[in-house]
Protein backbone atom coordinates (compact mmCIF):
# COMPACT_ATOMS: atom_id res chain seq x y z
CA UNK A 1 0.00 0.00 0.00
CA UNK A 2 1.53 3.22 -1.28
CA UNK A 3 1.63 6.05 1.72
CA UNK A 4 -0.37 9.39 0.60
CA UNK A 5 1.28 12.27 -0.88
CA UNK A 6 1.75 15.41 0.75
CA UNK A 7 1.85 18.96 -0.69
CA UNK A 8 4.36 21.35 0.83
CA UNK A 9 2.01 24.34 2.07
CA UNK A 10 2.48 27.72 0.45
CA UNK A 11 3.83 29.37 3.78
CA UNK A 12 6.80 26.60 3.89
CA UNK A 13 10.06 27.85 2.25
CA UNK A 14 11.21 25.90 -0.30
CA UNK A 15 14.76 25.38 0.84
CA UNK A 16 13.53 24.18 4.32
CA UNK A 17 11.72 21.32 2.37
CA UNK A 18 13.14 17.43 2.87
CA UNK A 19 12.05 14.26 0.83
CA UNK A 20 14.85 12.00 2.26
CA UNK A 21 15.13 12.94 6.35
CA UNK A 22 17.09 10.44 7.95
CA UNK A 23 15.89 10.52 11.39
CA UNK A 24 12.19 9.52 10.07
CA UNK A 25 10.06 6.62 12.14
CA UNK A 26 10.39 2.35 10.97
CA UNK A 27 13.39 3.48 9.15
CA UNK A 28 16.17 0.74 9.86
CA UNK A 29 19.94 0.97 8.84
CA UNK A 30 23.23 -0.66 9.75
CA UNK A 31 24.63 2.77 10.13
CA UNK A 32 25.00 4.33 13.64
CA UNK A 33 22.73 6.98 13.31
CA UNK A 34 24.69 8.81 16.21
CA UNK A 35 28.00 9.01 14.50
CA UNK A 36 26.62 10.93 11.53
CA UNK A 37 23.01 11.04 11.18
CA UNK A 38 22.24 13.04 14.26
CA UNK A 39 25.40 15.47 14.15
CA UNK A 40 24.75 16.31 9.84
CA UNK A 41 20.71 16.80 11.64
CA UNK A 42 22.48 19.43 14.20
CA UNK A 43 24.73 21.34 11.49
CA UNK A 44 21.70 22.08 9.50
CA UNK A 45 18.70 24.82 9.39
CA UNK A 46 17.51 25.83 12.30
CA UNK A 47 13.90 24.48 11.40
CA UNK A 48 13.27 22.01 8.56
CA UNK A 49 10.18 21.10 7.10
CA UNK A 50 9.93 16.76 6.32
CA UNK A 51 7.82 15.21 4.25
CA UNK A 52 9.00 11.56 5.50
CA UNK A 53 9.21 11.62 9.16
CA UNK A 54 6.19 9.77 9.62
CA UNK A 55 5.36 6.87 6.80
CA UNK A 56 1.56 7.75 5.63
CA UNK A 57 1.05 10.58 7.91
CA UNK A 58 1.71 14.78 6.85
CA UNK A 59 5.11 16.14 7.05
CA UNK A 60 6.38 18.08 9.91
CA UNK A 61 8.73 20.93 11.19
CA UNK A 62 11.60 20.29 12.92
CA UNK A 63 13.59 22.36 15.08
CA UNK A 64 17.04 21.70 16.18
CA UNK A 65 17.22 24.59 19.08
CA UNK A 66 17.18 23.95 22.27
CA UNK A 67 15.25 27.52 22.78
CA UNK A 68 12.84 26.81 20.63
CA UNK A 69 12.16 23.33 21.43
CA UNK A 70 11.68 24.73 25.21
CA UNK A 71 9.58 27.16 23.68
CA UNK A 72 6.83 24.70 22.23
CA UNK A 73 6.89 22.19 25.02
CA UNK A 74 5.49 24.71 27.18
CA UNK A 75 3.41 26.50 24.93
CA UNK A 76 0.00 24.83 25.32
CA UNK A 77 -1.60 27.66 23.37
CA UNK A 78 -0.28 27.33 20.45
CA UNK A 79 0.84 23.60 20.11
CA UNK A 80 -1.18 20.58 20.67
CA UNK A 81 -0.86 17.20 21.92
CA UNK A 82 -4.07 16.04 20.51
CA UNK A 83 -4.23 12.37 18.69
CA UNK A 84 -1.12 12.50 16.39
CA UNK A 85 0.04 9.11 16.76
CA UNK A 86 -3.59 8.06 15.73
CA UNK A 87 -2.53 5.01 17.21
CA UNK A 88 -6.09 3.57 17.67
CA UNK A 89 -7.40 5.04 14.33
CA UNK A 90 -4.85 2.34 12.80
CA UNK A 91 -7.73 -0.52 14.16
CA UNK A 92 -11.06 2.18 13.66
CA UNK A 93 -11.35 2.74 17.52
CA UNK A 94 -11.08 7.14 18.54
CA UNK A 95 -8.83 6.98 21.99
CA UNK A 96 -5.69 8.91 23.07
CA UNK A 97 -2.67 8.02 24.47
CA UNK A 98 -2.93 9.16 28.26
CA UNK A 99 -1.44 11.46 29.38
CA UNK A 100 0.66 12.49 26.41
CA UNK A 101 -2.30 12.91 24.16
CA UNK A 102 -4.37 15.12 25.99
CA UNK A 103 -4.11 19.33 26.19
CA UNK A 104 -4.82 20.87 29.17
CA UNK A 105 -7.10 21.62 31.04
CA UNK A 106 -7.73 17.75 31.71
CA UNK A 107 -3.92 16.71 31.00
CA UNK A 108 -3.77 18.92 33.83
CA UNK A 109 -6.23 16.91 36.23
CA UNK A 110 -4.90 13.30 34.72
CA UNK A 111 -1.49 14.19 35.84
CA UNK A 112 -2.44 15.43 39.37
CA UNK A 113 -4.46 11.74 39.17
CA UNK A 114 -1.46 10.20 38.10
CA UNK A 115 1.32 11.19 39.51
CA UNK A 116 0.76 9.47 42.73
CA UNK A 117 1.60 6.52 41.24
CA UNK A 118 5.32 7.80 40.34
CA UNK A 119 6.47 10.14 42.41
CA UNK A 120 10.65 10.20 43.71
CA UNK A 121 8.97 8.48 47.04
CA UNK A 122 6.97 6.17 44.90
CA UNK A 123 9.68 4.83 43.02
CA UNK A 124 12.20 4.88 45.41
CA UNK A 125 10.22 1.67 46.64
CA UNK A 126 10.60 0.28 44.20
CA UNK A 127 14.54 -0.09 44.11
CA UNK A 128 14.81 -3.56 45.40
CA UNK A 129 12.46 -4.96 42.68
CA UNK A 130 14.17 -2.80 39.55
CA UNK A 131 17.67 -4.36 41.45
CA UNK A 132 16.26 -7.70 41.61
CA UNK A 133 14.82 -7.54 37.68
CA UNK A 134 17.96 -6.54 36.89
CA UNK A 135 20.21 -8.93 38.27
CA UNK A 136 17.67 -11.92 37.39
CA UNK A 137 18.13 -10.78 33.20
CA UNK A 138 21.82 -10.51 33.75
CA UNK A 139 21.92 -14.28 35.51
CA UNK A 140 21.16 -15.14 32.30
CA UNK A 141 24.50 -14.83 30.41
CA UNK A 142 26.67 -13.25 32.56
CA UNK A 143 28.69 -16.68 32.23
CA UNK A 144 28.67 -16.57 28.73
CA UNK A 145 31.99 -14.55 27.95
CA UNK A 146 28.70 -12.94 25.32
CA UNK A 147 25.76 -11.39 24.92
CA UNK A 148 23.03 -9.99 22.55
CA UNK A 149 22.96 -7.23 24.65
CA UNK A 150 18.95 -5.71 23.40
CA UNK A 151 17.39 -9.57 23.14
CA UNK A 152 18.95 -10.53 26.72
CA UNK A 153 18.96 -7.57 28.82
CA UNK A 154 17.75 -4.11 27.09
CA UNK A 155 14.88 -5.11 26.62
CA UNK A 156 13.64 -7.86 28.89
CA UNK A 157 15.12 -6.11 32.15
CA UNK A 158 12.85 -2.70 32.12
CA UNK A 159 9.72 -4.84 30.67
CA UNK A 160 10.02 -7.11 33.56
CA UNK A 161 9.45 -3.98 35.88
CA UNK A 162 6.52 -2.87 34.28
CA UNK A 163 5.14 -6.76 34.35
CA UNK A 164 5.39 -6.54 37.87
CA UNK A 165 4.01 -3.11 38.29
CA UNK A 166 1.02 -3.86 36.33
CA UNK A 167 1.05 -7.41 37.93
CA UNK A 168 1.19 -8.74 34.23
CA UNK A 169 2.54 -12.59 33.97
CA UNK A 170 6.24 -12.70 33.09
CA UNK A 171 5.90 -15.68 30.58
CA UNK A 172 4.15 -13.64 27.95
CA UNK A 173 7.31 -11.24 27.97
CA UNK A 174 8.59 -12.49 24.87
CA UNK A 175 4.63 -11.83 23.15
CA UNK A 176 4.49 -8.57 24.51
CA UNK A 177 7.62 -7.29 22.90
CA UNK A 178 6.94 -8.55 19.82
CA UNK A 179 3.86 -7.03 19.57
CA UNK A 180 6.08 -3.53 20.49
CA UNK A 181 8.41 -4.36 17.78
CA UNK A 182 5.51 -4.55 14.86
CA UNK A 183 4.12 -0.75 15.97
CA UNK A 184 7.53 0.41 16.09
CA UNK A 185 8.10 -0.82 12.36
CA UNK A 186 5.81 2.49 10.70
CA UNK A 187 7.20 0.99 7.26
CA UNK A 188 4.76 -2.13 8.25
CA UNK A 189 1.58 -0.63 8.35
CA UNK A 190 -0.38 -4.37 8.32
CA UNK A 191 2.11 -5.49 10.49
CA UNK A 192 1.25 -2.38 13.32
CA UNK A 193 -2.43 -2.58 12.48
CA UNK A 194 -2.48 -6.80 13.75
CA UNK A 195 -0.12 -5.46 16.89
CA UNK A 196 -2.39 -2.79 18.36
CA UNK A 197 -5.40 -4.77 18.09
CA UNK A 198 -4.02 -8.06 19.89
CA UNK A 199 -2.47 -5.12 22.54
CA UNK A 200 -5.81 -3.59 22.84
CA UNK A 201 -7.86 -6.86 23.19
CA UNK A 202 -5.63 -7.85 25.73
CA UNK A 203 -6.11 -4.57 27.54
CA UNK A 204 -9.70 -4.99 27.48
CA UNK A 205 -10.28 -8.20 28.87
CA UNK A 206 -7.84 -7.09 31.54
CA UNK A 207 -9.77 -4.32 32.74
CA UNK A 208 -12.50 -6.22 32.63
CA UNK A 209 -10.43 -8.85 35.06
CA UNK A 210 -9.26 -6.08 37.26
CA UNK A 211 -12.50 -4.42 38.10
CA UNK A 212 -13.77 -7.86 39.36
CA UNK A 213 -10.81 -8.66 41.24
CA UNK A 214 -8.62 -5.67 41.98
CA UNK A 215 -5.57 -5.74 43.11
CA UNK A 216 -2.62 -3.52 44.44
CA UNK A 217 -1.33 -2.55 40.91
CA UNK A 218 -1.00 0.05 38.98
CA UNK A 219 -4.17 -1.68 36.32
CA UNK A 220 -6.18 -1.32 39.73
CA UNK A 221 -5.62 1.73 41.07
CA UNK A 222 -6.04 3.35 37.80
CA UNK A 223 -9.94 1.53 37.57
CA UNK A 224 -10.76 1.77 41.43
CA UNK A 225 -9.46 5.27 42.30
CA UNK A 226 -12.06 8.72 42.18
CA UNK A 227 -11.24 10.86 39.08
CA UNK A 228 -13.12 14.12 39.00
CA UNK A 229 -16.10 12.61 41.18
CA UNK A 230 -16.37 9.33 39.00
CA UNK A 231 -14.14 6.82 37.42
CA UNK A 232 -12.15 7.05 34.33
CA UNK A 233 -13.67 5.40 30.79
CA UNK A 234 -12.57 2.33 29.01
CA UNK A 235 -11.06 4.16 26.70
CA UNK A 236 -9.29 6.54 28.95
CA UNK A 237 -7.99 3.26 30.46
CA UNK A 238 -6.93 1.95 27.70
CA UNK A 239 -5.37 5.07 26.54
CA UNK A 240 -3.62 4.81 29.71
CA UNK A 241 -2.50 1.30 29.81
CA UNK A 242 -1.08 1.90 26.24
CA UNK A 243 0.61 4.56 26.78
CA UNK A 244 2.43 2.70 29.77
CA UNK A 245 3.42 -0.05 27.67
CA UNK A 246 4.92 1.82 24.95
CA UNK A 247 6.63 4.17 27.36
CA UNK A 248 7.81 1.35 30.12
CA UNK A 249 9.05 -1.06 26.69
CA UNK A 250 10.49 1.73 24.18
CA UNK A 251 12.81 4.40 25.88
CA UNK A 252 14.14 2.63 28.62
CA UNK A 253 14.86 -0.59 26.61
CA UNK A 254 16.54 2.15 23.73
CA UNK A 255 18.60 3.80 26.38
CA UNK A 256 20.21 1.19 27.84
CA UNK A 257 21.33 0.31 24.19
CA UNK A 258 22.73 3.33 23.66
CA UNK A 259 24.55 3.79 26.79
CA UNK A 260 25.94 0.43 27.31
CA UNK A 261 27.17 0.74 23.42
CA UNK A 262 28.84 3.89 24.63
CA UNK A 263 30.82 2.52 26.91
CA UNK A 264 31.49 -0.57 25.02
CA UNK A 265 33.21 1.80 22.50
CA UNK A 266 34.65 3.87 24.91
CA UNK A 267 36.60 2.06 27.27
CA UNK A 268 37.99 5.19 29.32
CA UNK A 269 34.48 6.07 30.26
CA UNK A 270 33.66 2.87 31.10
CA UNK A 271 36.63 2.38 33.43
CA UNK A 272 36.22 5.91 35.31
CA UNK A 273 33.14 4.54 35.83
CA UNK A 274 33.97 1.53 37.45
CA UNK A 275 36.41 3.16 39.46
CA UNK A 276 33.75 5.49 40.21
CA UNK A 277 30.57 3.79 41.13
CA UNK A 278 29.05 6.93 42.97
CA UNK A 279 29.28 8.75 39.61
CA UNK A 280 27.00 6.08 37.09
CA UNK A 281 23.86 8.38 38.21
CA UNK A 282 25.68 11.27 36.54
CA UNK A 283 26.78 9.53 33.90
CA UNK A 284 22.98 8.54 33.41
CA UNK A 285 22.07 11.86 33.26
CA UNK A 286 25.23 13.22 30.48
CA UNK A 287 24.17 9.66 28.29
CA UNK A 288 20.55 10.76 28.19
CA UNK A 289 21.56 13.94 26.70
CA UNK A 290 24.20 12.78 24.54
CA UNK A 291 21.77 9.81 23.55
CA UNK A 292 18.36 11.08 23.84
CA UNK A 293 16.44 9.01 21.70
CA UNK A 294 12.53 10.24 21.85
CA UNK A 295 10.43 12.23 19.02
CA UNK A 296 7.34 13.81 20.41
CA UNK A 297 4.76 15.52 18.13
CA UNK A 298 2.52 18.13 18.84
CA UNK A 299 0.02 20.14 16.21
CA UNK A 300 -0.12 23.36 15.97
CA UNK A 301 -3.70 25.36 17.47
CA UNK A 302 -2.41 28.96 16.55
CA UNK A 303 -0.10 30.79 14.01
CA UNK A 304 3.36 31.19 15.65
CA UNK A 305 6.42 32.99 14.71
CA UNK A 306 9.38 30.51 16.10
CA UNK A 307 12.75 29.78 14.83
CA UNK A 308 12.94 31.40 11.76
CA UNK A 309 9.25 30.23 10.25
CA UNK A 310 5.72 30.54 10.52
CA UNK A 311 3.58 27.85 11.65
CA UNK A 312 0.30 27.31 10.89
CA UNK A 313 -2.58 25.98 12.34
CA UNK A 314 -3.17 22.31 11.95
CA UNK A 315 1.38 21.78 11.43
CA UNK A 316 2.72 19.59 12.52
CA UNK A 317 5.63 19.32 14.71
CA UNK A 318 8.27 16.37 14.89
CA UNK A 319 10.35 17.66 18.75
CA UNK A 320 13.41 14.98 17.89
CA UNK A 321 14.68 15.52 21.46
CA UNK A 322 18.63 14.61 19.92
CA UNK A 323 18.77 17.84 18.54
CA UNK A 324 18.40 20.58 21.45
CA UNK A 325 20.84 18.11 23.48
CA UNK A 326 23.37 18.58 21.39
CA UNK A 327 23.47 21.99 20.77
CA UNK A 328 25.66 24.18 20.62
CA UNK A 329 24.45 27.09 21.82
CA UNK A 330 22.81 25.66 24.65
CA UNK A 331 26.29 23.15 25.49
CA UNK A 332 29.66 23.66 24.94
CA UNK A 333 30.95 20.85 22.58
CA UNK A 334 27.67 19.16 22.22
CA UNK A 335 28.56 15.81 20.70
CA UNK A 336 31.14 15.10 23.46
CA UNK A 337 30.66 13.29 26.59
CA UNK A 338 31.43 15.47 29.42
CA UNK A 339 30.73 13.85 33.21
CA UNK A 340 30.36 17.20 34.70
CA UNK A 341 27.82 18.94 32.82
CA UNK A 342 24.29 19.93 34.46
CA UNK A 343 21.53 17.66 33.81
CA UNK A 344 19.50 20.48 32.19
CA UNK A 345 18.31 18.68 29.08
CA UNK A 346 15.10 17.89 27.58
CA UNK A 347 15.51 14.32 26.97
CA UNK A 348 12.81 12.96 28.99
CA UNK A 349 10.67 16.07 27.26
CA UNK A 350 10.36 19.17 29.35
CA UNK A 351 7.21 21.54 30.66
CA UNK A 352 4.17 20.20 31.84
CA UNK A 353 4.29 16.90 29.45
CA UNK A 354 7.51 16.19 30.92
CA UNK A 355 8.05 11.96 30.86
CA UNK A 356 5.33 10.95 33.94
CA UNK A 357 8.02 8.26 34.76
CA UNK A 358 10.98 10.18 34.57
CA UNK A 359 12.03 9.14 38.12
CA UNK A 360 11.01 5.49 37.45
CA UNK A 361 13.28 5.67 34.11
CA UNK A 362 16.36 7.15 35.57
CA UNK A 363 16.41 4.55 38.52
CA UNK A 364 15.94 1.51 35.91
CA UNK A 365 18.68 3.57 33.60
CA UNK A 366 21.17 4.14 37.17
CA UNK A 367 20.18 0.49 38.52
CA UNK A 368 20.87 -0.94 34.70
CA UNK A 369 24.27 0.42 34.14
CA UNK A 370 25.38 -0.64 38.17
CA UNK A 371 24.33 -4.59 38.17
CA UNK A 372 25.70 -4.60 34.43
CA UNK A 373 29.16 -3.29 35.08
CA UNK A 374 28.85 -4.91 38.50
CA UNK A 375 28.43 -8.27 36.42
CA UNK A 376 30.31 -7.56 33.40
CA UNK A 377 34.02 -7.60 32.90
CA UNK A 378 35.43 -4.99 30.56
CA UNK A 379 33.30 -5.57 27.72
CA UNK A 380 33.25 -4.64 24.09
CA UNK A 381 31.68 -4.46 20.61
CA UNK A 382 31.81 -7.85 18.91
CA UNK A 383 34.30 -7.92 15.96
CA UNK A 384 32.96 -8.48 12.84
CA UNK A 385 29.01 -8.12 13.46
CA UNK A 386 27.09 -5.78 11.84
CA UNK A 387 24.58 -3.90 14.02
CA UNK A 388 21.27 -2.95 13.41
CA UNK A 389 19.78 0.33 14.54
CA UNK A 390 15.79 2.29 14.52
CA UNK A 391 16.70 5.77 13.34
CA UNK A 392 13.83 7.42 14.05
CA UNK A 393 11.08 7.56 16.46
CA UNK A 394 13.26 5.94 19.37
CA UNK A 395 16.79 6.03 18.22
CA UNK A 396 18.46 2.94 19.42
CA UNK A 397 20.10 -0.08 18.16
CA UNK A 398 17.96 -3.04 17.87
CA UNK A 399 20.89 -5.92 18.28
CA UNK A 400 24.28 -4.78 19.57
CA UNK A 401 26.35 -8.13 20.15
CA UNK A 402 28.75 -7.46 23.29
CA UNK A 403 31.63 -9.53 24.40
CA UNK A 404 34.22 -9.79 27.18
CA UNK A 405 37.14 -12.02 28.54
Amino acid sequence: MKNPVFETPPHVPAELVRHDFPLRFGRFSDENPWENMVPSVCQGADAIYAHDIFPGRPPAWIFRRAKDQRTIFMDTEHFSNKAFSALSHFIGEDWDLVPAELDPPEHTAMRGFLNPQFSPPAMARLEDKVRTAARQSLAGFRDRGECELMSDYAFPFPVSVVLDMLNLPQERMDEFLKWEHMIMDMENPEGVKTAIRNVVDYLRDLIEERKENPGDDWVSYAITRDFNGGRLSDDRLIGYFFNLYIGGLDTVSASIGNHIRHLATHPEHQQELRDNPHRIGDAVNELMRLYAPATIFRTCAREIRIGGVTVMPGDKVAMITALPCRDEAAFDKPHEYNLDRKPNHVGFGYGPHACLGIHLAKRELRVALEEFLAAIPPFRLKEGVSISNLTGGVIQPTSLPIQWG
